[in-house]
């Protein structure tokens, strides 16, 4: 029982990357910080996650989360099936660890779920940032990609049609409903963001762009790319910043020489925090050219340091991310995305406006609410399974 009086709960989330990971992205930040409010909240949390070389195969983070890493991308769903039916029994590394069957099992789907319901005997949380429709094409050959499109939008929600779901915008909501999830099971709790603690800078001297995330195929870092190569005549000074790593890094490389602009490239590969925030605070735009994203928290991380950003309509929750026109600019195609960078490169009077409305937005977004509402859905989930 924490302070005000709530039973203390122990939650189970099941993802396959934790944040220590080298592919750890933005889904795994949310889940994390999630847990670590579920944590002040007076819960008890475990992260059952792929084993990988960063990091051992147990493991408590600042805030208090235990960290079980088992099996590799594959066979961490099967590895995770079994601790879960080892824990009903009393058996495996949760009863081990003094951690206990949990209370609530939360399965994080990131195109392929868990199946948790098949094997939980707890209530089940099917926690979806976004539908993978357009991105199993683009990683996956034609046999993978209808497996796991078949997966994701036919047999997962026949699985979990008793579960409640939560998603980080309205834009995944709607998706999520498209594939027969009633409405009325979906909960969106949105992204949060950190308050900025580092130290103001100023902008570079020089036309500069960021492009923050993980490198793969389906965040499209090759848009950016050919964004500077037609502005590289007009703009000498032009800079690109691509921070982030991934597989997709050689490839992108390849296409920075084809294209001559290798000497204007810095790909400045994995970055700590504090130097994520000086790249935030000093580029003078963003660019998200992803595909797919189910909320866009790197553009809310550029808002709280002043800096707007430029995406596409289409790409899900960055609709909900930014206000656009006036946090930043959403466009249709590849040749809008140059057009208006162009223009909000050569006009400071207007991208230093978003940047101020980028800020006021910003500061809608905490984890310290985003948490309190995911507690909210922990207590009622595990009432009425009581």
């Amino acid at each position: 029982m924490d302070n005000s009086g709530t039973p203390s709960r122990h939650v189970l989330f099941l993802n396959w990357r934790d944040t220590t990971n080298p592919e750890g992205g933005g889904s795994e930040v949310y889940l994390e910080r999630i847990a670590a409010e579920l944590v002040t909240a007076g819960h008890r949390v475990t992260l059952f996650c792929a084993a990988h070389g960063n990091a051992g195969p147990t493991g408590t983070t600042d805030a208090g989360v235990r960290v079980l890493r088992r099996g590799s991308r594959m066979t961490v769903y099967l590895r995770a099936a079994l601790t879960c039916l080892a824990g009903r029994f009393g058996l495996g590394p949760l009863s081990r660890r003094g951690l206990g069957r949990p209370d609530l099992v939360v399965d994080v789907c990131n195109g392929v779920p868990f199946f948790a319901p098949l094997y939980a005997g707890r209530p089940v949380i099917a926690l979806v940032h976004h539908v993978h429709r357009e991105q199993w094409p683009v990683v996956f050959g034609p046999w993978m990609c209808r497996l796991g499109w078949w997966i994701e939008s036919w047999l997962a929600v026949r699985l979990y049609r008793r579960c409640r779901y939560v998603t980080v915008s309205e834009a995944s909501r709607s998706e999520l409903t498209t594939l027969g999830v009633d409405a009325k099971r979906i909960d969106v709790v949105p992204n949060g963001t950190s308050p900025v603690t580092g130290r103001a800078l100023p902008r570079t001297s020089h036309p500069s762009l960021l492009v923050l995330g993980r490198l793969v195929p389906h965040k499209r870092v090759e848009i950016a790319l050919r964004t500077v190569a037609e502005l590289a005549t007009e703009l000498p000074d032009l800079e690109l910043v691509v921070a982030g790593q991934g597989w997709w890094e050689e490839p992108l490389r390849e296409l920075s020489g084809s294209l001559g602009i290798t000497d204007r490239i810095r790909f400045a590969g994995f970055v700590s925090e504090e130097e994520k925030h000086d790249l935030l605070c000093s580029a003078w735009l963003a660019l998200t050219p992803s595909l797919k994203e189910g909320w866009g928290l790197t553009i809310v991380e550029a808002a709280a340091r002043s800096t707007p950003t430029v995406a596409f309509r289409y790409a899900g929750g960055v609709a909900e991310a930014m206000v656009d026109t006036q946090t930043g600019l959403l466009v249709d195609d590849e040749r809008e995305f140059t057009t208006v960078v162009r223009e909000l490169l050569a006009d400071d009077v207007r991208r230093k406006a978003m940047g101020e409305a980028a800020l006021a937005h910003a500061a809608r977004f905490t984890w310290a609410a985003t948490g309190a509402r995911f507690a909210q859905l922990v207590t009622q989930a595990t009432v009425r399974a009581g």
